[in-house]
């Protein structure tokens, strides 16, 4: 009787340590897919990106005073979900893919400047004070950043509505937690940050406002351009550093689509060829042109399509519509890293992870767990016994 107990316990003793061992060989797949998966898949794909480099370089040379490179990186349409249309798990899944890449590419390429080219939230155009209030502090979560960068902001047709539900109390409230700043001059750079979707052109009073702030710019510009011969009318102060500026808004200048957009994060190519609308998809044609003669900007930066493309407008001037930041939106987000100097600058574009392949490694993942306990329950024929099995097999004469 002794014997046959000793005998139960030692089957239950085995028995045991085979369950415990199958549970730890899980928990240690499941630990690996997601840290890689979640933590280290951001590390591996943007390490892979690099500053772009000056077609002539700007420190060393002939030049006596080199000038110097600002780093700037941009981003679009990162659309985070408000409590309408917010379910959990979307903002769960997609908001820690956006914080994720954020907090890589600071700790990676160590920008010196950050700009988000508008719709930063998805539902402010209609949230109350409270949901604000939220989504602002999750937004400040997920960008936080160093004090010794920068990051700037423009309005976007989510953030404060389109023209008909737009009104100052919205702006305010945008303004109020991102610095209304309409020019921004850093390292000899010039900046021009412009709300576009008050740029309707139909003569409210947030659009006179918005134009006369933009012709006021143009005027300190075109002061900065004549400082050798400088009129009375540009007054005694400082002048801005003789730069042909970037611009930087949420919609688009006028463009009829996306038909001669190419590249794997252009508009799928069944919606390259539908017409845009202009004050909607596009700015409408009278804008685009008050911008292009009032600003002479040297580079124009975009988002709203969620897409990218390359257009060039009028005698030259380059346009580069950003796409989206978030995997709400792409399969395959991305953002634009700048070196820019006061004469040049070079451009780059940084991939995140594709989502796709995200799903792809957790589905792996699953059904090589899904294996392993079929060969521990005996439903499956270990595949490594399977193989030791074969090579041990005599053969036949």
């Amino acid at each position: 009787m002794a014997t046959i107990r000793l005998g139960f316990g030692r089957q239950n003793f085995c028995l045991l340590k085979r369950r415990s061992f199958l549970l730890l060989k899980l928990t240690a797949v499941v630990f690996a897919v997601l840290l890689f998966c979640e933590f280290l898949i951001y590390y591996l794909v943007i390490f892979q990106c690099h500053w772009p480099e000056m077609k002539t370089p700007a420190y060393g040379g002939e030049k006596e005073n080199p000038e110097p490179v600002l780093k700037a990186i941009f981003l679009a349409d990162t659309h985070l979900l408000g409590e309408v249309r917010g379910h959990w798990l979307d903002k769960l899944r997609r908001e820690w893919q956006m914080e994720r890449a954020f907090q890589t590419a600071l700790w990676l390429l160590q920008p010196e400047v950050i700009f988000i080219l508008g719709d930063i939230f998805d539902e402010g155009k209609w949230s109350s004070s409270q949901a604000w209030a939220d989504d602002v502090e999750r937004f400040q979560k997920m960008f936080r950043h160093p004090r010794h960068v920068q990051l700037k902001v423009v309005a976007g047709n989510h953030d404060i509505g389109f023209h008909y539900q737009m009104n100052m109390y919205k702006i305010k409230r945008f303004e109020k937690v991102f610095n209304p700043e309409r020019l921004f001059s850093w390292k000899g750079v010039n900046f021009v940050l412009v709300n576009s979707v008050a740029l309707e052109g139909d003569g409210c009073n947030i659009c006179s406002e918005a134009e006369a702030e933009l012709i006021a710019i143009s005027h300190q510009l075109n002061c900065s351009r004549e400082q050798e011969h400088r009129s009375t009318r540009c007054g005694d102060g400082p002048p801005l550093p003789a730069s042909a500026p970037v611009l930087l808004q949420h919609f688009p200048l006028y463009r009829r689509s996306d038909a001669n957009c190419s590249g794997e994060d252009a508009a799928p190519p069944d919606e390259r060829g539908i017409p845009f609308k202009e004050r909607y998809d596009v700015l409408s044609r009278e804008a685009s042109q008050k911008l292009l003669w009032w600003l002479r900007p040297r580079l124009v930066l975009s988002g709203h399509t969620h897409s990218a493309c390359e257009v060039l407008h009028g005698a030259g001037t380059p346009e580069l519509s950003v796409p989206s930041f978030s995997w709400r939106n792409r399969n395959n987000p991305s953002f634009i890293m700048g070196s820019i100097t006061p004469t040049d600058y070079a451009l780059a574009k940084c991939y995140l992870p594709f989502e796709d392949t995200v799903l792809i490694i957790y589905c792996g993942a699953a059904g090589f767990l899904v294996v392993l306990i079929l060969v521990h329950c005996g439903l499956l024929g270990s595949p490594f016994l399977l193989g030791w099995n074969l090579l041990r097999k005599p053969k036949t004469t």
